[in-house]
């Protein structure tokens, strides 16, 4: 078993992006399975051209693409992307699409096949808050995961992914009044967890994890 994680490189004025820093800590092998680490440019399209490389030369069975989410408290593993940017900042090459279509041959959106639940699960029951997400937002993030379920549906049908979300570092909010934060050793053992879940689980839990709104 082969696993292909990435994590962003730091935008929005940051100087550090948790996902990238969460999974360079991550031991190479976990759950058995063999771990590919990437960082990913914050840059539409061409973060999917480096993904669609590493799928092509790695093999992985799973791919699981990080990425930050200032604002949110816990791990929110997603369950869906839809087929459009809205970016309401600039990527880190300038880039600022507005309700464009990211591949105009594309379905309106795509569902994770990974047991997203299961994941959540191995990671709460480790006591570190987590939950089921239903919106990958519209940047980069959304852009990516949308892109690497594409090119499971049009080119690698074998292979399963999904996209992550952690909070900022601790250090990321001395400034920004009542923003949570998470500690990269707490990111770092959910991604893990959540990796342990992915590749020990055929099939989802039936749990709800929905939401009221």
């Amino acid at each position: 078993m082969k696993v292909l994680i990435t994590g962003f490189a730091p935008f929005g004025g940051e100087a550090i992006n948790p996902s990238f820093e969460a999974v360079k800590g991550l031991e190479d092998i976990i759950a058995g399975a063999e771990i590919t680490k990437l960082e990913i440019p914050t840059v539409f399209h061409e973060s999917i051209k480096l993904l669609d490389d590493a799928i092509e030369s790695n093999k992985p069975d799973v791919v699981i693409c990080v990425g930050q989410a200032g604002g949110r408290f816990d791990i929110t593993v997603e369950r869906v992307a839809i087929n459009v940017d809205d970016a309401r900042i600039a990527d880190n090459k300038g880039n600022q699409p507005i309700d464009e279509p990211i591949f105009k041959d594309g379905a309106s959106a795509y569902f994770s096949n990974l047991p997203i639940k299961a994941m959540v699960e191995e990671i709460k029951l480790s006591g570190i808050p987590a939950s089921v997400s239903n919106s990958a937002g519209t940047f980069v993030c959304n852009h990516l995961m949308y892109g690497l379920l594409y090119l499971i549906d049009k080119k690698y049908p074998k292979v399963k992914g999904t996209f992550i979300h952690v909070p900022f570092l601790p250090q990321q909010v001395i400034n920004k009044y009542n923003a949570p934060s998470m500690d990269l050793t707490l990111i770092t053992k959910a991604l893990s967890l959540a990796i342990k879940g992915a590749v020990g689980n055929d099939k989802d839990i039936k749990t709800a994890m929905g939401t009221i709104c």
